[in-house]
């Protein structure tokens, strides 16, 4: 009976759900207020992220009439429920460890791509020509960033599976134990090129500056959002800060997963994870101003997809 309830309770509750929703929020809110006084500002209350759902939970969602309504309503709804989902996939070393029967790394790569999906489709539906525009250039992005993080992993998986005396491994909990076992994969200099593509790789896949190209106030109104509101617009927060918390705790995870059993590896993973958000996150979106999509889609085809190759071969030549 217990053994029935482990993957809904992971869902809806720890460490997904509303574990995940609450350190989402506020891990935004703590990325607000950093950047805010990096500015010379005060910013808002920590607490602001918190007090912007409830805001948009009270108020009415607007459906354009030129929108597909099912599909306009559908696209948040899909979304919130995926990185729900992929929030109970990543584990926490020493403190949760996820059910294999949920899946491994490979299902976790899948619906990390589902928020940029569920935006395009958002986009298509809502009818707005910004939309569009946002459709077009959030599916530029996803094509820029997605092929450097499956290099990526594949590097991981395979200097994993290589230690192990196989060939890959997209088991996180394996990944995890290994480097447990051998050290952090953080120290190993045939790792470090996938480790600078993926610090590349989380700014653009959480939608920050430089990268909020499909979202950008100044050029096209939050794009495939700008038609949103209500509740509707509040399961896109949603969304968005239990990605941050699936892609950060990926990151952990995949390189740095070293951390005491019990209450104080728990304890230790939001350590990691508030020091990812502010210094990876607030402190590159203050001190960089937004790139153009040409030039953000090059960059990745450039630098972390060439970083991510290079690493792969060398694990595959070590």
């Amino acid at each position: 009976m217990i053994e029935s309830l482990y993957t809904p309770l992971a869902m809806l509750i720890f460490p997904g759900g509303l574990f995940a929703l609450a350190l989402g929020l506020s891990l935004k809110g703590l990325d607000r207020r950093l950047a805010a006084r990096l500015q010379g500002r005060v910013g808002p209350p920590l607490a602001q992220p918190f007090y912007d759902l409830v805001k948009l939970a009270k108020k009415r969602t607007m459906v354009p009439d030129t929108a597909c309504q099912p599909v306009f309503l559908g696209a948040p709804l899909i979304g919130a429920v995926a990185m729900a989902l992929a929030a109970a996939l990543v584990p926490i070393a020493g403190f949760y460890t996820p059910d294999p029967l949920l899946g491994d790394l490979l299902v976790l790569l899948y619906l990390l791509t589902v928020p940029a999906v569920v935006l395009m489709i958002a986009g298509s539906a809502s009818g707005s020509p910004f939309g569009a525009i946002g459709f077009s250039r959030e599916m530029a992005m996803m094509l820029a960033y997605e092929g450097p993080l499956v290099l990526v992993v594949a590097a991981v998986a395979m200097r994993t599976g290589l230690g192990q005396g196989g060939l890959v491994s997209f088991s996180l909990p394996e990944i995890i134990a290994y480097q447990q076992t051998h050290g952090a994969f953080l120290f190993d200099p045939l790792l470090w090129p996938a480790l600078a593509a993926f610090l590349a790789f989380y700014p653009a896949n959480l939608g920050i500056i430089p990268f909020d190209i499909p979202e950008a106030e100044t050029e096209v109104l939050e794009g495939p959002l700008l038609e949103y509101s209500g509740p509707a617009l509040g399961l896109f927060k949603i969304m968005s800060a239990l990605k941050a918390v699936v892609v950060l705790g990926l990151g952990v995870a995949l390189f740095y997963p070293i951390a005491p059993d019990g209450i104080a590896g728990l304890a230790v993973h939001l350590v990691k994870l508030i020091a990812l958000m502010l210094i990876g996150v607030s402190v590159v979106r203050v001190s960089c101003g937004r790139l153009r999509i040409d030039q953000a889609f090059r960059f990745f085809l450039k630098w972390p997809l060439a970083l991510a190759v290079l690493s792969l071969a060398c694990v595959a030549l070590a």
